[in-house]
């Protein structure tokens, strides 16, 4: 079933270079991320695509495997290449060994924290707290940890939020607010505010902070510099349940941004080729301000 699996990854993998494409087995995912490039005058030139198994289950006859696949985009955009990265999570199913099932577990955003969302950004009196923001470090710390896990910090099974306030908060961006989980942005003894694992929340935080980690929203994400972030609401219902961090520009000077859950390097900025995008997404710009 390796074998098999293996030859999966392979085939994948030529599906997202144009001179390896077939019209039968062409599938969606392919096909949105070379629509997303092809409009910014970029292609893929070489992809890599291996798989991490993750858990197996057997049932008589039946066996499923839950597997991670990671793939390796090499992007040539006006005569200039970058990698691209992303993991997804996928459940293959075999039937007396034969393959019948393969598809991606698409995540869910924030999960069972959704209870946050609902609660109403409380501002403080304390003295405004003042830091000054490293960009480098935030984004040193973005390219460490993008497919991995900080034992330092608690992790969550939707990661997206978590993943970006610690980003911010290596930056030097002050935690405040202990211990009320609607006021302030800090995670201590086990416990977090609202805003610095729920997408909705820490959306919420940014937009109104007046002290410690506060930001500028932008109308676009070309006013966004490195370190910055982007809140994505995937539906356009009003919640927004995606967060990233800007950690390189593409040729055109668009952002190219670091996540988790969908765990993603230097991806480009608008998702057009998730599983989770819609025509009906929305994003919002921050500029993370000092």
């Amino acid at each position: 079933m390796r074998e098999i699996l293996q030859e999966l990854f392979e085939k994948r993998a030529q599906q997202f270079v144009a001179n390896h494409r077939s019209p039968k087995d062409y599938f969606s995912k392919a096909e949105r991320k070379l629509e997303s490039l092809a409009k910014r005058s970029a292609e893929i030139v070489k992809v890599k695509a291996a798989g991490r198994i993750i858990e197996k289950t057997n049932e008589e006859e039946f066996q499923s495997i839950r597997y991670n696949a990671h793939y390796q985009y090499l992007i040539k955009q006006k005569g200039n290449l970058y990698m691209e990265e992303e993991v997804e999570e996928r459940l293959a199913k075999f039937y007396k060994e034969t393959l019948i099932m393969d598809g991606e577990i698409k995540p869910v955003e924030n999960g069972s924290l959704h209870v946050g969302d609902s609660q109403p950004f409380i501002a403080d009196n304390h003295d405004r707290l003042s830091f000054q923001y490293n960009r480098l470090k935030a984004i040193q710390y973005a390219e460490r940890w993008w497919n991995s896990y900080n034992p330092a910090y608690k992790k969550f099974e939707n990661d997206c939020t978590n993943f970006i306030s610690q980003c911010l908060h290596v930056g030097g961006a002050p935690m405040r607010g202990y211990p009320s989980r609607g006021a302030g942005w800090w995670m201590q003894n086990h416990n977090w505010s609202f805003s610095w694992a729920i997408a909705n929340s820490l959306r919420l935080y940014l937009s109104n902070s007046t002290i410690g980690l506060r930001a500028k929203q932008v109308s676009s994400p070309d006013q966004l510099v490195l370190g910055d972030v982007i809140c994505y609401d995937f539906e356009g219902d009003g919640r927004f349940n995606h967060n990233t961090i800007i950690t390189a520009k593409d040729a055109n000077g668009m952002p190219l941004v670091n996540a988790h859950t969908y765990n993603s390097r230097m991806r480009y900025w608008a998702y057009e080729d998730s599983s989770a995008y819609t025509p009906n997404i929305k994003y919002k710009f921050y500029h993370i301000l000092d």
